[in-house]
């Protein structure tokens, strides 16, 4: 149990001081005059857009529990699930390890809605597949669209091999659709039996996630400059590596990781441009939902607490002694 309990956070730690340091070899002859001018060039517009594009992608994260409570066939009023959601995600983004952090926070609220344990644990498995999902269905088509996205960091991938996966990539994933629709038997691995999920859930997984992660890297696109820029298409898919890589390191926030894959990924750009970029989506759709979350989680815990603990009864209790 030590050994695990310290297992991910040497990780996350040792993740930040390895990007750390490699992003500080990329990044010598940065200063900070140079990031505040970068940060100075984003027009009102851009900051409009970038901030609009973090309340498409938040919007879009409720779309992930609503589809894992309709897999259940459990209704839970819309207003709690997109609170739960926006909570579980804002503070599963900063903390790191996502899946572990988020549960806690999934757990408190929804066992409060009458969801046993193993329910709720088939629900944090299903947003987590829905994500992994969305993420393999936006890359398989930026690899197949934008081959030569591979080419940025180095040439160990051909072009050739890079359309070569995004339709491997798109195949599998047509399979499972067909899988759905087909109601084939459970897979089964082990004495584990997995149940493909009906179409009228399988169908907005394919919506939802792409939704959200198009609205996350939207907000990088529209706090970079024109000159340099890939196009958004270029700039999803170095954000789907660099977030995928932070999710695994389970850096807290991907600090280092999407820093360092974003600078190597865009060369012909002014790495301070960048990395002013990098602090804006930190600052939207890190930061800020991050404050918001703790607010909501003392006012649910508080509100927990006292309905578990009525002041009568407390009263009663001291009237008693």
């Amino acid at each position: 149990m030590t050994f695990k309990k310290y297992l991910w956070p040497t990780i996350g730690g040792l993740t930040i001081a390895l990007s750390a340091w490699l992003l500080y070899k990329e990044l010598r002859g940065l200063s900070l005059d140079d990031l505040w001018l970068s940060l100075e060039a984003i027009s009102s517009t851009h900051w409009m857009l970038a901030g609009l594009s973090t309340l498409l992608a938040y919007a879009a994260l409720a779309g992930y529990d609503r589809i894992a409570l309709m897999h259940l066939g459990r209704k839970v009023d819309w207003w709690f699930i997109t609170i739960c959601s926006f909570t579980t995600y804002a503070l599963s983004h900063n903390v790191g390890a996502s899946v572990f952090s988020g549960a806690v926070v999934r757990y408190r609220a929804y066992s409060s809605k009458g969801l046993t344990p193993a329910e709720i644990g088939v629900l944090i498995a299903i947003c987590s597949f829905t994500f992994v999902l969305g993420t393999l269905l936006l890359a398989g088509l930026v690899l197949v669209i934008e081959p030569d996205l591979t080419e940025r960091f180095g040439d160990v991938v051909p072009v050739e091999a890079s359309t070569g996966t995004g339709l491997v990539i798109l195949f599998l994933i047509a399979l499972y659709v067909a899988a759905s629709f087909l109601k084939l038997r459970p897979l089964k691995i082990g004495s584990i039996s997995i149940f493909y999920p009906a179409p009228r859930v399988v169908l907005p997984q394919l919506i939802i996630a792409p939704v959200e992660l198009v609205g996350a890297a939207g907000i990088i696109y529209f706090a970079l400059p024109e000159a340099g820029n890939p196009g958004f298409l270029v700039v999803l898919g170095i954000f789907l590596i660099s977030f995928s890589a932070a999710l695994i390191s389970h850096a807290p926030g991907g600090l280092g990781v999407l820093e360092l894959v974003f600078v190597m990924g865009l060369p012909d750009m002014d790495p301070a441009d960048v990395i002013a970029a990098l602090l804006v989506f930190r600052l939207f759709y890190l930061l800020i939902p991050f404050a918001m979350a703790l607010v909501v989680i003392l006012v649910f815990e508080r509100s927990r607490f006292r309905a578990e603990h009525p002041p009568d009864v407390e009263r009663g209790k001291r009237e008693t002694s």
